[in-house]
């Protein structure tokens, strides 16, 4: 029973060929091609609205050569988004509860931020090792836990994201088993099983939206560091 809760976190694969590149390139014909016209439909009304508002929020504390990451980071946004909110659908995959996935999305992308600090400001880039006006005796031992909080910044990234979305789809399951059961012996708390397993569902579509913001606002935090 264990081992069949965590089976939907496995990558799937048909005849040998792992889908998850599949998954990951979908969803992105599910957005409406923006066209020419002045006047669009609701839909294309409402995803330019999003993003339009959410670069804004995300870029206002950001220096102007931060800026030119805005298409970066909202496209990511709006790649987190879909792939959280797809994987609740029945039949699905979420790869954004792979640690490796997550891992290779916030390593590099952390990495041109440190690389752009050392490039553009080296000075101040390492003066965020040792904050100012620390003690003669306590510089080393500042610089060193100072540099691992450093590194474990990309690590972060990918666990928070791996453990909400991993924690939220085992809870769904495990109250959607819950009402199965109680289903043919007790109606009237299968039905309010199911009715918490409803706003439990509602939660999760929150934090799939949520978490994915949060992946994105850190990374600008970490480039407004850095510019």
């Amino acid at each position: 029973m264990t081992l069949s809760l965590f089976d939907q976190f496995m990558s799937p694969w048909h005849m040998g060929i792992p889908l998850l590149a599949l998954s990951l390139v979908l969803p992105w014909t599910l957005f409406p091609t923006p066209t020419l016209r002045w006047l669009n439909n609701r839909m294309l009304t409402f995803q330019g609205w999003f993003i339009a508002r959410f670069t804004q929020q995300t870029f206002l504390p950001l220096n102007v050569e931060g800026h030119k990451w805005a298409l970066l980071l909202a496209s990511l946004m709006v790649f987190l988004i879909t792939l959280n909110m797809l994987g609740l659908l029945p039949y699905t995959f979420t790869p954004t509860t792979q640690l490796s996935l997550n891992l290779g999305l916030a390593v590099p992308l952390w990495l041109a931020t440190v690389v752009i600090g050392m490039r553009n400001q080296p000075t101040a880039a390492l003066g965020h090792l040792l904050p100012e006006g620390t003690p003669t005796p306590l510089i080393p031992v500042l610089i060193v836990i100072e540099t691992i909080s450093l590194f474990i910044r990309p690590v972060a990234l990918g666990v928070r994201l791996t453990a909400n979305l991993t924690a939220g789809h085992l809870l769904i399951q495990l109250v959607s088993m819950a009402v199965f059961v109680l289903l043919p012996m007790m109606p009237t708390v299968a039905m309010l099983t199911a009715i918490l397993l409803l706003m439990l569902t509602l939660l999760e579509i929150a934090v799939a939206m949520i978490q994915a913001y949060v992946f994105v606002l850190l990374l600008s935090l970490y480039l407004q560091e850095n510019v």
